[in-house]
């Protein structure tokens, strides 16, 4: 059992326990036929019009409004194509695990420490975790369109603290992305952890202590085990 002080561990997912590989080429519909899936070009240039008129009225500005980084904005435009075209979403998204992920997951379970996800992403989730084999480790997953707000806004982690029934002190958050992840969630007083592996720099602006960085996720539990 746990020696950890921590009463909840909350994940971001994209980039920091799968990488989402969501194909945007030239030519979608050849996309879709390598997926074998039969679709017709000039049927998906239609779903696109509508997809990214719907995306730009739901979410101007290419997302930056409400925390979206314009690589998300744009892979929602696709996803949305190809499901207007008749193409769901598990055809579509190809998780990749990241090194370490399962591991580590498995011994913060085995610690004790109750962990959730809280993800800028959609209903999707639920699926794409169970389908890799992470949904158990999780008691809940809180996506951004299920709250109404994506992160940075601290309040999808007061949320998120609210489901647990814990407070900030005991809770701490693992992510990629210093704003959206690590400063958001110091914001909102949990404790938080920043993931870089080593191809990818700093900010130049960030405050992060060393002991909160973390160059793999494998080096996650022992520092939890201190915390």
């Amino acid at each position: 059992k746990a020696h950890s002080q921590l009463r909840l561990l909350t994940w971001d997912v994209k980039d920091t326990l799968l990488r989402l590989r969501v194909p945007v080429g030239e030519s979608y519909s050849a996309e879709a036929r390598a997926c074998g899936v039969q679709v017709q070009a000039e049927a998906l240039t239609q779903s696109f019009r509508q997809a990214y008129r719907a995306q730009s009225l739901h979410f101007p500005n290419y997302g930056s409004d409400r925390g979206l980084s314009s690589k998300q904005w744009w892979m929602d435009v696709v996803m949305e194509t190809f499901r207007l075209s008749g193409i769901h979403g598990k055809e579509v998204v190809r998780p990749i695990l990241l090194p370490g992920a399962r591991d580590t997951l498995k011994q913060c379970q085995r610690m004790g420490v109750p962990m959730a996800v809280i993800s800028n992403f959609d209903q999707r989730l639920q699926e794409v975790l169970t389908r890799c084999g992470l949904r158990q480790h999780f008691d809940f997953v809180l996506t951004s369109e299920e709250v109404g707000f994506a992160k940075p806004d601290k309040r999808i982690f007061l949320e998120a603290l609210r489901i647990a029934g814990v407070s900030p002190q005991l809770a701490a958050h693992v992510g990629d992305d210093y704003v959206n992840d690590y400063k958001a969630a110091r914001e909102a007083g949990m404790h938080s952890f920043l993931y870089k592996s080593g191809c990818q720099p700093l900010e130049k602006d960030a405050e992060v202590p060393n002991a909160h960085i973390l160059p793999s996720l494998m080096h996650l539990p022992s520092l939890i085990e201190k915390g």
